[in-house]
C-alpha cells in the first residue's frame, strides 16, 4: 500500500490530470453533490501528513533571511493582486471565477514546495521555511484580502471563511506537531526521520487527489455544457503561472545564491490549491463550485510547470556542484 502511494505522489504530473478526468466522468453518470462533505476531511489529510514530518524548528534558524522577505514579498504583495487583476479582465461577468482565481494566488506553498525544491537542488532549509510562513500568513491573511478586493462583487461571510481555514489549516498543523513529538519521544528522533516519519507524505497525495476528484465531479456537467468554458479558465491561469515564474526566476537570479533562488521560485509560484479549494467549496456556498472549478484547473498548470521547470533549472540557475566535473569542484 505504502509503495504505490509513494509512486503514485513521485508520478503526480500523470495522477492530478488522471484524477480530474475520472471526477468529471463520475460526476457525468452519478450525483455527485454527496461528495462536498469529503472536501474538509480529505483537506485535513491533506495538511496533517505534512505538518507530521516537518521540521517546525528550522523556521527559527537564520541564514537565509533575504530570500524570506522576498518570497513573502511577492507572496502577499504582488501575485494576489495580478491574480485579482487578472481576474476582474477575464471573468468580468463571472465574479466567482475571479474569485477563484484570487484564491489560486492567495495562499502560498505546500508540501510540494520543498520536494520540488529538493528536486532542482535548492535549499531545502530555505523551503522549509518560505513553506510554514507563507502558510501561516496565507491563512491569516486570506479572509482579509477576499474581503478587500472581492467583497462587493461576491456575497461571502468573513467568519465563514475563517471557519474553514481553522478546520482545514490550523487544526491539522496543531495535531500534526502534536503527533510529530510525541512520536519522536516513542521512537527517538533517529527511527522517526528515517522509519516512522517518512510513512507520513504520501498520505498528503490521497487527500490532494481527493480533492481534486471531488471539485471536478461537481462540476462535471457543467464543463459537458459548455466544455469552451475549459479554455477561458486556462488561459487566465497559464498566464498568471508564467508571470509567477518569471518574476521569481528574475528576482532569484538576480538578488540570491542558486539555492536560496530556487527556493523562492518554487516558494512563490506552488500554491497551496487545496486549502483554496476547501474554501471555496464550503464558505460561499453554491456558487463557490465555480471558483473551485478555476482552482481544479489550476492543479494541471501548477504541476506540470513545475516538473518542467526541474528539467532546465540548470541551464536558468548554472549547475549544482554534484554536477560539476572534479576539476571544476577542485578548482
Amino acid at each position: 500500500m505504502w509503495k504505490v502511494l509513494q509512486s503514485i505522489t513521485r508520478n503526480l504530473i500523470l495522477a492530478i490530470p488522471l484524477t480530474m478526468l475520472s471526477g468529471f466522468s463520475y460526476g457525468l453518470l452519478v450525483e455527485a453533490g454527496w461528495l462536498k462533505n469529503l472536501i474538509i476531511p480529505f483537506t485535513f489529510l491533506m495538511v496533517y501528513p505534512m505538518m507530521v514530518t516537518l521540521k517546525v524548528r528550522k523556521v527559527f534558524e537564520g541564514g537565509d533571511v533575504k530570500a524570506q522577505l522576498l518570497a513573502q514579498l511577492i507572496n502577499f504583495g504582488v501575485i494576489p493582486f495580478v491574480a485579482y487583476g487578472f481576474g476582474m479582465f477575464f471573468f468580468a461577468d463571472r465574479p466567482y471565477m475571479a474569485l477563484g482565481l484570487l484564491l489560486a494566488g492567495l495562499v502560498p506553498t505546500s508540501g510540494m514546495t520543498i520536494s520540488w525544491t529538493g528536486f532542482a537542488k535548492g535549499n531545502m532549509s530555505a523551503a522549509v521555511k518560505m513553506t510554514v510562513i507563507g502558510l501561516v500568513c496565507g491563512s491569516l491573511l486570506t479572509p482579509f484580502f477576499v474581503k478587500a478586493l472581492m467583497g462587493a462583487t461576491i456575497e461571502m461571510s468573513l467568519v465563514a471563511v475563517m471557519k474553514q481555514i481553522f478546520f482545514v489549516v490550523f487544526l491539522p498543523m496543531t495535531l500534526g506537531y502534536m503527533t510529530q513529538r510525541y512520536l519522536v519521544q516513542r521512537y527517538g528522533q533517529e527511527d522517526f526521520q528515517k522509519v516512522v516519519g517518512p510513512k507520513f507524505p504520501p498520505l498528503s497525495t490521497v487527500g490532494v487527489l481527493g480533492i481534486v476528484f471531488v471539485a471536478l465531479a461537481l462540476k462535471a456537467r457543467t464543463i459537458a455544457s459548455a466544455p469552451e468554458v475549459l479554455i477561458s479558465i486556462l488561459v487566465p491561469l497559464i498566464i498568471l503561472y508564467a508571470f509567477n515564474f518569471a518574476l521569481s526566476t528574475l528576482v532569484g537570479r538576480s538578488l540570491l545564491s542558486r539555492g536560496d533562488g530556487i527556493a523562492l521560485v518554487y516558494g512563490s509560484v506552488m500554491r497551496n490549491l487545496s486549502i483554496a479549494l476547501a474554501i471555496a467549496l464550503n464558505a460561499f456556498g453554491p456558487q463557490g463550485s465555480d471558483a473551485a472549478l478555476v482552482i481544479a484547473m489550476a492543479y494541471i498548470i501548477q504541476v506540470q510547470s513545475a516538473a518542467w521547470y526541474v528539467r532546465f533549472t540548470s541551464k536558468i540557475f548554472g549547475p549544482h556542484e554534484s554536477e560539476l566535473p572534479l576539476a571544476e569542484k577542485a578548482g
